[in-house]
């Protein structure tokens, strides 16, 4: 049957990222003494005339005029473009080839440099409609043909009138002269095309606003290389995380939303609904009413180490993935805690407030060095470990005690019991996970067990150390100072006034949950986390997730990749396959991997799928969430 639908394209910042325009003047311009200024005035002309702030002609004759371009420049421009196609039209090269007798390139530029990109593609030269140069003798390209329809104002339009198109009409662009083509009554919609860049007036004339390619396929349902355009993927990031993670994320092509503080639950569970994937810190509190609400969300960064402000159970349970940053800020909390630890054994902070309050105390008593000290480290994780290896190359004689069998580092002890620890430490230093187990598992009992004078330190979960009690050992002078970063309740903004029964206490270091609060620590979590949720969503890959089975996936090619994730029972994936092999779909690949609630299914098949595979999966009992990547 018949293709009767045509796509109009435009070439530049459309077909292309740039100006080809624009480039050409970097070429030409390169060693002339006012290179920048023209480039500046080039700039804004184009600018001008895409907006339709300045007549078309009067445009392109003053940026000609600007250029000094000459016919030996061409060839560089065309090498230069080809490095500059728009990543969803690379992407997509099976719509070219499909459509190709119905793509049109029409556009203000010139047929010399646009041919040679769009052939590639497999657009013929005769459906490209563009101005041509008319050089002169010396080859010099400041002159263009004036008889051509597309070197005048609304020239489009005249171009479009001419041919007639019988048949619904599509036009993608990103200038105010592809919207003239469908105000004109000449084609069916106006998609403003937003990969490259962005025109306020031309976005409000819109039928639709394009940010990529796959977002115009989806909405046709056409070929598309990925199932699911990305900037249809909404993003939330709470709680101030690093630019980069915002900036990988936009990169991306996703649809990003950035709040500064925390949400509380009622706040969150309203923000939740439309959100695809959440970034939070340690405030956010991802909670099983909020999760009620997250029917969309298929994955969570958390932008930190402890995960115990998510419910990872209903998570699970939901389908959601969690990822965090377990290794990204150990070094930042490492040297917070050898640095508290020097200060305390000084009494440094009952020092320093005296000094600025104008008291002199020159005096040893109570100040110790931490050679020869013997440090005891709960929980022997990745900080607890680097911990040990530094103390140890200042002096410390390190000793650890963990539930789990970890391997001691250099010439660490393991001790048999958290009593043996407690006994035998000049100070006692707590990196444990947040889970609820761990509620007040310091508290009155073990702090008695401390050596008298001892110095005590909690970097790790607010919950796992009964406050009330340390301040008690404090005030006696059996605990001879703490270092605390993180507390039971914490508040959720900067503004928010912190209550603490440890304020005002002495020779104790306060901090506001910090101790991972670095630039280079904030740097390394901004990056490795939305790593881990773009792979994630693009490959299926679960390597680092906290709560799912992790599994490492080859890169796809030449193939469809299927997502299951089911409640952990028997048969699901016979039915899986059951239903392949019903709708003759060949697994070139398959992977799976459970743990105690869910199953992970990822199946790659080598020919195209029907709807009826899709509804057939998402029905098989026991589904909780289904996905094509593509």
């Amino acid at each position: 049957m018949k293709n009767n639908r045509h796509f109009i394209i435009d070439f530049d910042s459309t077909f292309t990222q740039v100006e080809a325009l624009d480039i050409l003047g970097e070429i030409s311009l390169q060693d002339h003494p006012e290179k920048e200024k023209r480039l500046k005035k080039l700039s804004d002309l184009t600018n001008s005339g895409m907006a339709g702030d300045l007549s078309f002609r009067e445009s392109l004759e003053q940026r000609l005029a600007l250029l000094n371009a000459e016919e030996k420049h061409l060839e560089l421009l065309v090498n230069r473009l080809r490095s500059k196609v728009s990543t969803s039209f690379i992407r997509n090269r099976e719509f070219f080839n499909e459509n190709h007798e119905n793509i049109y390139i029409i556009s203000n530029g010139f047929k010399e440099f646009i041919v040679p990109i769009v052939s590639e593609f497999g657009i013929k030269e005769e459906n490209v409609f563009a101005n041509t140069f008319r050089p002169d003798s010396q080859g010099k390209l400041n002159a263009f043909d004036t008889d051509n329809v597309l070197s005048s104002n609304n020239g489009k339009v005249e171009m479009l009138k001419g041919l007639d198109l019988q048949g619904d009409v599509y036009v993608i662009g990103d200038g105010y002269t592809d919207y003239e083509i469908k105000a004109a009554g000449l084609a069916n919609k106006f998609y403003a095309f937003t990969e490259n860049v962005e025109r306020d007036n031309v976005l409000q004339k819109a039928d639709h606003i394009t940010p990529s390619l796959d977002e115009f396929l989806y909405l046709h349902k056409m070929n598309k290389a990925i199932s699911y355009p990305k900037n249809r993927i909404k993003v939330l990031l709470l709680e101030n995380v690093h630019e980069d993670a915002v900036k990988i994320m936009k990169n991306e092509g996703y649809n990003v939303t950035v709040i500064p503080g925390a949400l509380d639950e009622e706040e969150l569970a309203e923000e939740i609904k439309e959100i695809s994937v959440l970034g939070i810190r340690s405030k956010t509190q991802l909670t099983k009413k909020v999760l009620e609400n997250a029917n969309r969300l298929i994955a969570v960064g958390a932008f930190c180490i402890g995960t115990n402000q998510i419910d990872l159970d209903e998570c699970l349970k939901k389908g959601i993935a969690v990822f965090n940053a377990p290794f990204s800020n150990t070094r930042s909390v490492v040297e917070l805690a050898i640095g508290e630890i020097i200060f305390l054994m000084r009494g440094l902070p009952d020092k320093i407030g005296e000094m600025h309050a104008g008291t002199w105390n020159k005096s040893a008593t109570g100040s110790r060095e931490v050679r020869g000290k013997k440090l005891g480290i709960v929980g022997y994780g990745n900080i607890g470990a680097q911990l040990s290896v530094v103390a140890e190359a200042i002096g410390f004689d390190v000793y650890y005690y963990d539930l789990m069998e970890k391997l001691a580092l250099g010439n660490a002890t393991k001790c048999k019991s958290l009593e043996e620890l407690l006994k035998i430490s000049d100070i006692v230093t707590l990196h444990v996970d947040g889970r609820k187990e761990n509620h007040n598992f310091i508290g009155e009992r073990e702090l008695d067990l401390m050596k008298e004078g001892a110095i005590f330190l909690n970097l790790s979960r607010g919950h796992v150390v009964d406050l009330q009690a340390l301040k008690g050992h404090l005030e006696s002078g059996k605990i001879q100072g703490a270092g605390i970063d993180v507390f039971p309740k914490e508040p959720k903004t900067n503004e928010e006034v912190f209550e603490s029964e440890l304020r005002g206490l002495k020779n104790v270091i306060l901090t506001p949950h910090i101790g991972g609060s670095t630039e280079e620590a904030q740097v390394n979590i901004g990056n490795f986390v939305p790593g881990k949720i773009i792979e994630y969503i693009n490959t299926g890959s679960t390597t680092n997730s906290v709560n799912f089975p992790n599994l490492q996936l080859p890169i796809l090619e030449n193939a469809h990749r299927l997502i299951h994730i089911h409640h952990n029972k028997p048969g699901i994936i016979a039915h899986i396959n059951n239903v392949l092999s019903e709708h003759d779909c060949n697994i070139v690949g398959q992977y799976l991997k459970t743990n105690e609630t869910i199953g992970y299914v990822i199946t790659d098949i080598n020919k195209a799928y029907n709807e009826e595979v899709i509804e057939e999966m998402k029905g098989i009992e026991g589904t909780i969430r289904f996905r094509v990547l593509y």
